[in-house]
């Protein structure tokens, strides 16, 4: 994963409660051989397009500069549904690196960290005070910083996040978790080796082939 240390980036509005895996990419593209960087045509395809498979200049991500946005404000429980990664894998791919919301669906929370893809929660109030100075300034860049956990929009105070340690450490790192372990192999092998002296026979041998 590419890590994720401070981004500064056109943010999109788009506050709709309940947008759910389905919504954010459909099965087929899943299962019809499109590589996971190559679906973000797919991404949102509900929304972005009308039934003849045209724009809908309507929708925020159709249009300038939001084309561009690598954040995305949302609503509650967004990516709420099935539990399936390629939603997160279509939104990076549309070059979405941060999500701000209210709230998320538990598995899709939990398969952004394991991508590289930032979920933030922060209070309704306050996403929708980002939303609205997104909206009236869209051009203007709003910075996610991960050290500090921040983000800040122009002419706004900079509004704290509360992230897990294992979990921002492998963003900062660029690691998901199967990484993260790997990392710590030699304190994993010490602690294999004590443990083995003070309690062999919960240690199982097997017998050497000739």
């Amino acid at each position: 994963m590419t890590p994720f240390t401070v981004l500064h980036a056109v943010a999109a509005p788009l506050l709709l409660d309940n947008i759910d895996t389905d919504t954010i990419i459909r099965v087929e593209p899943l299962f019809g051989g499109v590589p996971r960087d190559e679906l973000g045509p797919h991404a949102l395809a509900a929304l972005r397009f009308r039934a003849d498979g045209s724009e809908d200049p309507g929708f925020v991500l159709n249009r300038a500069p939001y084309r561009e946005a690598r954040i995305l404000l949302a609503g509650d429980n967004f990516g709420c549904g099935s539990s399936r990664e390629g939603a997160v894998w279509a939104l990076m791919a549309l070059g979405l690196r941060c999500i701000v919301a209210p709230s998320f669906g538990d598995i899709f929370h939990g398969n952004c960290f394991q991508n590289g893809l930032l979920p933030v929660k922060l209070p309704r109030a306050q996403v929708e005070a980002l939303a609205h100075a997104a909206a009236q300034s869209p051009t203007a860049l709003m910075t996610v910083d991960l050290g500090t956990c921040t983000v800040q929009a122009p002419g706004l105070a900079a509004l704290p996040f509360d992230l897990p340690a294992r979990r921002r450490e492998g963003l900062l790192r660029g690691l998901d978790d199967l990484e993260l372990t790997l990392a710590r192999s030699a304190e994993i092998d010490a602690f294999q080796a004590r443990d083995a002296q003070s309690r062999p026979w919960i240690y199982l041998k097997t017998k050497e082939t000739p």
